[in-house]
């Protein structure tokens, strides 16, 4: 028998409310809601752990809450943390090839199979990244098309593109050292005495 804990977690919008479940090996699920409730939730998963007992409880997911509260604030790039998803042997090595995409960085669908060892499974590949079941941890998020434009994503693509957008941001140097106290027209504001 297995045991699943589970919890419900607001995200900034447009991320908004998502299902985080884990096993004892780890991180199983990271997903949107989407006006669905817990119990939907839970029977969309039966299937995969039909001997499962689901139990609410923040304290076996506070690690995976904290790290996510850290990447929406911008201070956290790389998550730690054990993962457990349930899939094929295709979709497992898939989903190890989008959590090595570096934070702030994207790779096509024919990139992601190339890395694979299967060049011509861009679909097949497209097909595993809509299945990743632990969304924004495993960051399918940042596989764009072959065009470089952004294409399907489960969540739909307007948080594809704020998680993009979100991680480009903390990219973006704030200012050159010196800048805080540069004034119009170039000087620094310093009087320098002869």
């Amino acid at each position: 028998m297995v045991r699943i804990a589970y919890h419900m977690m607001s995200a900034p919008p447009p991320i908004g409310l998502l299902f985080l479940a884990r096993t004892s090996k780890g991180l199983r699920y990271v997903e949107f809601m989407d006006r669905k409730s817990l119990k939907r939730m839970i029977a969309a998963h039966e299937a995969d752990a039909p001997d499962a007992v689901w139990e609410p409880s923040l304290l076996d997911v506070k690690n995976v809450t904290e790290q996510l509260e850290a990447y929406f604030l911008g201070t956290l790039r790389e998550f730690e943390l054990p993962l457990d998803p349930v899939g094929s042997e295709f979709q497992l090595k898939v989903w190890g090839a989008l959590g090595r995409i570096p934070y702030g960085e994207t790779r096509t669908y024919g990139e992601i199979a190339t890395s694979v060892g299967q060049p011509k499974a861009s679909r097949a590949v497209g097909l595993a990244n809509h299945d990743n079941p632990i969304a924004i941890v495993t960051p399918c998020h940042r596989v764009i098309g072959a065009n470089r434009q952004l294409t399907g994503y489960g969540g739909g693509l307007h948080r594809k593109r704020w998680l993009l957008e979100h991680e480009a941001r903390q990219l973006r140097p704030v200012g050159k050292q010196g800048d805080l106290f540069a004034v119009a027209g170039g000087s620094s504001g310093r009087r320098t005495s002869r």
